[in-house]
Formats: structure tokens, C-alpha cells, sequence
């Protein structure tokens, strides 16, 4: 499903990745973990195309991403790749349902298509009572469930998660563990985890570590 190969990103004289490869099977949970500075987001955001590494390849479900042309990638990134971030990345100014509609949106779907589909992962999600309240009107919990409803509005075929938990309390972290297993099940998607959580590493199919920017193991 997904196959990164030979790895390279350095910023300035800072090698981040070294040669770094990996393959995730489709419908795997896989957590990424390692100390800060190991280079687990960078690769993240080079799965994500977010960035471009110096050399290597990564390829999702056939398609050699990092040869797409801008248009071409930024279409790929909305109907393909779903995203969930540590701190939500919700847009305050716009509410529940607002938020999680914008893939749709952003890729000029029916607006009233889109619509019934958010109202139907909120409520799949127990957010029915919360769609028209506005970020700071949510609790943390309840914005990473909106999180998790926008980054599957497409209905992609891989999310990638950055430290999802890191700003969770205790009971919000079990329950969003509980929603990726659930993501899993119900929508089939391939999760890609960085995380220094080893509770939600432990719920994983498989852990990978980076050291020094490179897959130990």
C-alpha cells in the first residue's frame, strides 16, 4: 500500500533522514515512534506530501506521489490522504460542521452533498448535538473527533496521524484510540501514526522506530 524508499532530507547540515525505507501494508495501523529530533514527522509530512525530500521515492497504492505535478498533488492530497494533527488545526472562525464539509468544499463537490455526508460522520462520531458550535466551543475530545470526521471527509484511502493524542487528557486519549480501531473496522482506511504515546503504539499492528533518521530493526 504504501512504499517509501531511500529516504533522504536534510535541512541545511541537519540530516534528518538517512536512507530511511518502510512499507505499510493496506488496512494496517502502524505507529512511527523515536526520540524528538529522529525525524518522524519530516517523514510524515513527506508521506502526506507536505514535503519533498533530497532523493527517494514514496509510492501510495500504485501512484509515485512524489512525481506528481503541483495540481496534480494537491488533488491527490485532498481525495487520497487524510490528516490528524496534534492541536486539531480546526479553522475558529467556522464551526463543526463547516470544518469537516472544507475537503469537500476545497475539491468543489456538491455543497449539499457534502453537507449530508459531515452531518453523517458527526453523528457516527456522537457530534449530532455539537455541528453548529465553533472550535472554542468544544471540548479537546470533541475537536479531535471533528479532526477525525474532516480527515476522513473524503473518504481516503490513508490517514496520517501527528502525535493525536499529545494534547489529550487521559479519558480523551482512550477514547481517541478507541476511534482509530473504529476507523479501521468500519472505513477500511491505512493509519499511519507518529506518536510518543506508547499506549496508542501498543494498540498498533505494528511499531516502527527511527533513530538518527534511520528505520531500526
Amino acid at each position: 500500500m504504501i512504499e517509501v524508499k531511500d529516504i533522504y532530507k536534510s535541512f541545511g547540515n541537519l540530516h534528518v533522514l538517512q536512507g530511511t525505507s518502510l512499507s505499510i501494508e493496506k488496512g494496517e495501523i502502524v505507529s512511527i515512534i523515536g526520540k524528538s529530533g529522529a525525524g518522524k514527522t519530516t517523514l510524515l509530512q513527506i508521506i502526506g506530501t507536505l514535503d519533498k525530500p533530497d532523493s527517494g521515492s514514496v509510492v501510495i497504492d500504485g501512484t509515485d506521489v512524489l512525481r506528481l505535478k503541483d495540481n496534480a498533488l494537491a488533488e491527490y492530497r485532498n481525495t487520497h490522504i487524510g490528516f490528524i494533527f496534534q492541536f486539531h488545526q480546526l479553522l475558529p472562525e467556522f464551526t463543526a460542521l463547516e470544518n469537516v464539509m472544507m475537503p469537500a468544499l476545497i475539491h468543489k463537490d456538491d455543497e449539499r452533498e457534502a453537507r449530508t455526508r459531515a452531518e453523517k460522520l458527526l453523528t457516527d462520531l456522537g457530534l449530532a448535538d455539537r455541528m453548529t458550535h465553533k472550535p472554542n466551543e468544544l471540548s479537546g475530545g470533541e475537536k479531535q473527533r471533528v479532526a477525525a470526521a474532516r480527515a476522513m471527509m473524503m473518504n481516503p484511502d490513508v490517514i496520517l496521524a501527528d502525535e493525536p493524542s499529545g494534547s489529550l487528557d487521559e479519558a480523551n486519549k482512550h477514547e481517541l484510540h478507541a476511534l482509530l480501531q473504529e476507523m479501521r473496522s468500519r472505513f477500511g482506511q491505512t493509519i499511519v501514526i507518529v506518536t510518543h504515546d506508547k499506549e496508542l503504539a501498543a494498540i498498533s499492528d505494528r511499531v516502527i522506530e527511527l533513530k538518527d533518521g534511520r528505520v531500526m530493526g
